[in-house]
């Protein structure tokens, strides 16, 4: 990972980047009087707000901010020049860059750095051929009297976090079933000091789980049901916060397989719920918040093999009630089912619950965001909406109008666990609030976790999506 730390002035061997409002020559960033001419007289003339030049010996980039515009809107833009800045670095092999922030926010000098880190990362593991191209970026100098060294150590944190949930999300499943994945909770577990106790099958059969069973039953792997814990002994909350996180290593569909060309190549993503609240955890314990987090995962792939799940088949759930599986291809909802209704055992504050569930969530916002909806208070949803703002994980908020509770239900059971042509992602979401009895909120995050093409910092493949705007939501609380 890129190391990031304070300075107290900028290295004149490294690259440099200088945040300000206007750019002026100043001799402490052993600049020529050509190279400061020019790149004057490039944000004078052609009114540009972000000019890079190449001295051979470094990469030097001036990037223009206005205090007064949006600054949410600032600070992804300043993540964005981060990524293209990194692209420059690494392509001349260099090694080092030092921020310079002029103005009074270390916000600034922070998303910069934030956008550069993670735009340096890399999923080479499984391509030998790759290694003589990795990137050279090693080290981020931040040069802001206002950032302070928690700020920093944060910052790292969050992206150490989003890094290793990307990880987890680009893995196959040859590599990463569901047992895997549970193993990898327990080694972040072992680093940042939460406790993680992994229920087996036996387990989860006692505990009559029917809607993680069910979907199991097509896999030649077990499933497993992971619950993972933070606890610290002075936390604000007396009410435990509750994250749950869709855990599908891999999905076919199963016997309703995926029709669509190629639907299937990316499926080893439909696990980045899971991946986004354990890795939330490893944040929260890194950093040692005041709060209390529990997280739940449940995981399985979804295969058309063996006894595998059939539609028209009645599932009987956790909580005792029934549910008519029209379409094996919604089974996200019924392994998330019967975690939302053991989370009723902690009395949480409120359960966050992030899963690739829809591409009805994906076609309405595409990749630019999180499709959410829920019953917790307004001051919660104000809350995550801020915290999504401020880390660019925007939440786009859907009805939970009574009447799709209409488009659920069964003549034979309880409940579909499929809502019809319509409103696709909002009938999911009203699946899943039946099985729940505290503040509850549905992130949909299809859309955006993973990407095949490059996003900026956000790269390409797994995203990491949710875990900045949770750990943020979690360190302002």
């Amino acid at each position: 990972m890129t190391s990031i730390s304070k300075k107290s002035q900028a290295d004149s061997k490294h690259s440099l980047a200088i945040i300000c409002s206007s750019f002026k020559n100043k001799a402490d960033y052993s600049l020529t009087k050509e190279q400061a001419d020019y790149i004057a007289h490039d944000i004078k003339t052609h009114d540009k707000k972000f000019v890079c030049i190449n001295t051979l010996s470094r990469f030097v980039c001036v990037i223009i901010v206005d205090e007064k515009k949006n600054h949410y809107t600032s600070l992804e833009s300043l993540r964005k020049h981060g990524a293209t800045l990194t692209d420059s670095i690494n392509t001349e092999k260099r090694a080092a860059v030092s921020i310079v922030n002029e103005l009074s926010n270390s916000d600034y000098s922070l998303a910069l750095a934030e956008g550069m880190a993670l735009a340096n990362y890399q999923f080479i593991k499984h391509k030998p051929s790759a290694k003589k191209n990795a990137n050279t970026l090693s080290t981020i100098h931040v040069v802001d009297t206002k950032a302070t060294t928690d700020q920093l150590s944060n910052l790292s944190i969050a992206i150490d976090a989003t890094l290793k949930a990307r990880d987890l999300v680009n893995e196959p499943v040859n590599v990463l079933n569901a047992s895997d994945l549970a193993d990898a909770f327990k080694a972040m577990g072992k680093q940042a000091g939460f406790k993680v106790e992994v229920f087996n099958k036996a387990k989860i059969k006692q505990l009559k789980m029917g809607g993680l069973l069910a979907v199991n039953q097509g896999s030649v792997d077990p499933p497993t049901f992971s619950v993972m814990e933070y606890k610290p002994k002075n936390a604000k909350n007396k009410k435990p916060y509750v994250l749950v996180g869709k855990g599908v290593v891999y999905d076919t569909g199963g016997l309703s397989l995926k029709p669509t060309p190629n639907s299937m190549d990316l499926m080893k993503c439909d696990m980045a719920g899971a991946a986004a609240v354990g890795c939330t955890m490893y944040a929260i314990a890194k950093a040692k918040l005041n709060v209390h987090v529990i997280a739940l995962v449940p995981s399985t792939d979804n295969r058309p093999g063996f006894n595998a799940f059939a539609p028209g088949d009645i599932i009987t759930m956790m909580d005792g009630s029934t549910v008519e599986m029209l379409n094996s291809d919604a089974e996200g909802r019924m392994i998330l089912a019967d975690a939302l209704h053991y989370a009723k055992r902690y009395n949480p504050e409120m359960a966050i619950e992030l899963s690739t569930l829809t591409g009805a969530a994906a076609a309405a916002v595409g990749q630019y965001g999180i499709v959410s909806m829920g019953t917790a208070t307004d001051e919660q949803k104000t809350k995550l909406t801020v915290s999504g703002l401020r880390m660019h994980e925007r939440l786009a908020e859907f009805p939970f109008w009574d009447e799709y509770d209409e488009l659920l239900k069964s003549d034979i059971a309880d409940q579909k666990n499929l809502g019809g042509p319509y409103g696709g992602a909002i009938t999911a979401g009203k699946f899943l609030v039946k099985y729940t009895d505290y503040p509850y909120m549905h992130f949909d995050i299809a859309g955006p976790a993973f990407v095949t093409g490059k996003d900026s910092y956000r790269g390409k493949g797994g995203t990491g999506y949710g875990v900045r705007l949770l750990f943020d939501f979690f360190s302002n609380l």
